[in-house]
């Protein structure tokens, strides 16, 4: 059997190591080298970095803190039935990890990241805090101009702190290096579902996860590397199912619980671990005269499904069932954060929509600090086992 080459190994430890750095070390290092750079933080799901980019900064991914950081402070803020990813950025921002950081961004994604914002503006962190309200509207005239007017608000934001105008070869140069840097993360994605035994889904959520804290330039030429190294024939496959996970979109599901799935016979061939990385599905134009449009336009048409938006039009049942089947998956295993409303009120409907395409499934939760694995690796055993056996 020939191993993996010993390049990919060191680029894969240096994306484990950036992508649980807790103090942004690199981030910070980058924005010291000009007073004109920006450092603004965003929680998941989805925020357009293409503009922080156009506007000399670097978006800066917040993912909680999982079980590499003890909370004490941040719960306090918090009830203890909610999930785990707020308290352990509450326990960030009230130390010194967030320090150095200009602005954060808080998308929609549901009632305990709208409070997490307004207690960021208590504590008086970053010079500006916005809540990033997608809109749930998605035609042009209503959920487009609303879109557009609060992208417009955080340029303005970020102009007032550094002066730097946004133009409109800056914003198109920005669209495509985030296309490019798409592309490749598909790419790798469509390497492993037909190789999936050459990378680990582990080494894919070090990878993406590193380019959440990393320049894009850095993150794409990381990527081209990678996907030249994957591209080469190596590693033994094994009698593995095929298994897309649904529902860890925001508290990030610990690496052991992902080391346990695939530890059990599961290939995971896709996720939405890193859904932010991945949410334009495609390449948006960037030869725009009116870029701020392009990004606008990609929303309301290109989004990926997601629990956070509203979906009449365009089922995300029928989209996870399309899923499936382009990555030729032998099922599906629901996988959300303990009291993650967005995720467990999707599930029922999504669950529906697999067994009325004959697609296998199961269900657990997690918390992102879990770290007993025992119960879910035999759950996805099984899981694993009666695929082979019966279906």
């Amino acid at each position: 059997m020939k191993q993996a080459p010993d390049r990919l190994t060191s680029l894969l430890d240096e994306c484990k190591s950036l992508a649980f750095d807790l103090n942004f070390s690199y981030a910070k290092q980058w924005k010291a080298k000009s007073k004109y750079r920006l450092l603004v933080g965003y929680l998941p799901i989805y925020v357009p970095r293409e503009i922080i980019h156009a506007a000399n900064g670097m978006a800066v991914g917040i993912l909680g803190v999982g079980d590499r950081k003890q909370i004490i402070k941040g719960d306090a803020y918090y009830q203890s039935y909610i999930c785990h990813l707020p308290r352990g950025i509450i326990e960030m921002a009230l130390d010194s990890n967030l320090d150095n950081f200009d602005g954060f961004l808080f998308p929609s994604i549901c009632d305990c990241v709208r409070n997490l914002s307004g207690m960021f503006k208590l504590a008086k962190r970053g010079k500006f805090t916005r809540y990033f309200d997608y809109p749930q509207n998605f035609q042009k005239n209503i959920g487009g101009t609303f879109y557009r007017e609060l992208l417009e608000t955080i340029i303005n934001d970020m102009f007032k702190l550094n002066d730097m105008k946004i133009t409109t070869k800056h914003l198109n140069d920005s669209i495509a290096l985030y296309n490019h840097n798409r592309e490749l993360i598909e790419t790798i994605y469509n390497i492993r579902q037909e190789y999936p035994w050459r990378l680990s889904a582990v080494d894919v959520y070090h990878v993406i996860r590193a380019g959440m804290v990393i320049n894009v330039e850095k993150h794409n030429e990381m990527l081209e590397e990678i996907v030249d190294l994957i591209s080469e024939d190596f590693g033994e496959p094994m009698d593995n199912i095929r298994v897309v996970i649904s529902g860890s979109f925001c508290e990030q599901p610990p690496i052991g619980m992902i080391k346990s799935i695939e530890m059990a016979g599961c290939y995971i061939v896709d996720d939405d671990f890193m859904l932010g990385s991945r949410w334009i599905q495609g390449n948006i134009k960037d030869s725009s005269s009116d870029p701020l449009n392009e990004l606008v336009d990609s929303f309301l048409t290109q989004s990926a499904p997601s629990s956070a938006i509203y979906d009449v039009a365009d089922p995300k049942g029928a989209r996870l069932v399309k899923q499936v089947k382009m990555r030729n998956a032998d099922g599906v295993i629901f996988c959300a954060a303990s009291f993650c409303d967005p995720a467990l009120l999707d599930r029922p409907s999504l669950q529906k929509s697999c067994d009325d395409a004959g697609i296998a499934h199961i269900n657990f939760q997690f918390h992102e600090n879990t770290g007993q694995f025992k119960v879910i690796k035999e759950q996805a055993g099984t899981f694993s086992d009666s695929i082979k056996l019966w279906v």
